[in-house]
């Protein structure tokens, strides 16, 4: 019970701009005040203000309305819970966990992303999460464009004690991903973490060397990636689906992890992903060490944005 109260309390804190605009700011317009078709129509006004999304807030308002006219409801209180409850069965039941094999079986995971979205930074999450898990790590710094991308990922493994293949700055990405799939079986290493380079979705080019990295991969390893995950800044809003729109196009993604949640006052971006894009998001980050990562969970996601301050 304490460790869950604990795990609750980071992702409340991770959520404290979300919570208090977006639901603040709900229950300062709906409390104690009966339902109208105006209060209504300022419930979808925020819902899309906080990123749930045109479609999603519609459809949500939609049912309240319903429920309201069918004197379910009554008050703007009563909206607040009604809308909690829409939003936790929002999720259908789904495996939202990491695909990873018997531990000596080299499971891969490729992780995209554009710069500025936290990728490397989520890459190490990912990798202190599974070291805590007891299963070893190596790092594959594919993205040879950028010098400052493989230092931080250098750094990161020194700080996680893992080890990371890295080539020559400017060098082909996919060799390093060939490199390291060879080193990590050959050394039975359980997972190995593909950092990819931060591709610009709107680059072409960039987009084909995401598929030669995954072919290379499937050379060597015909059943592998295990996982594909897609690193999204919460931050960016209705542009982050943009991007993974454009990304599901190249390659085929299995997982998201929406990085910064703690940087936004509009966390219902979560919502939006799941009404548009249908890809389970897996991780959500909450905070800028490697601790601040939660495997996502509706229900605990939902609770934490309705807490109380």
């Amino acid at each position: 019970m304490g460790l869950f109260k604990s795990v609750f309390n980071k992702l409340k804190t991770g959520l404290t701009k979300t919570r208090s605009t977006f639901v603040g700011q709900l229950r300062s317009v709906l409390s104690g005040k009966p339902l109208s078709p105006e209060l209504l129509r300022e419930i979808e006004r925020r819902l899309i203000s906080a990123d749930v999304g045109v479609k999603a807030a519609g459809e949500l308002v939609k049912d309240l309305t319903a429920a309201w006219e069918r004197s379910e409801i009554a008050t703007g209180d009563d909206a607040l819970g009604f809308l909690k409850e829409q939003l936790r069965a929002y999720w259908p039941p789904e495996d939202r966990s990491l695909k990873l094999r018997p531990k000596g079986e080299t499971t891969v995971i490729l992780v995209a992303g554009i710069n500025g979205a936290g990728k490397t930074t989520s890459i190490a999450k990912i990798a202190k999460s599974l070291r805590d898990e007891g299963r070893s790590v190596m790092l594959a710094a594919c993205d040879t464009f950028r010098a400052a991308a493989v230092e931080q990922l250098e750094v990161w493994s020194q700080r996680l004690g893992v080890e990371v293949i890295k080539g020559k700055q400017g060098g082909d990405p996919a060799a390093v991903a060939f490199d390291a799939v060879q080193a990590a079986v050959a050394r039975k290493v359980d997972v190995l973490l593909v950092d990819t380079a931060g591709r610009l979705h709107t680059q072409e080019h960039l987009m084909r060397q995401l598929t030669k990295i995954k072919s290379v991969i499937q050379k060597q390893l015909p059943d592998r990636p295990d996982e594909v995950i897609l690193v999204l800044d919460a931050t960016t809003g209705q542009n982050a689906i943009t991007q993974a729109k454009v990304f599901t196009e190249s390659i085929e993604i299995t997982g998201i992890f929406l990085a910064k949640l703690d940087g936004t006052a509009r966390g219902g971006i979560v919502v939006a992903i799941r009404e548009q894009l249908g890809t389970p998001v897996k991780f959500i980050g909450v905070g800028e060490t490697p601790d601040d990562v939660e495997p996502f969970d509706p229900d605990r996601f939902v609770e934490a944005m309705f807490a109380a301050a």
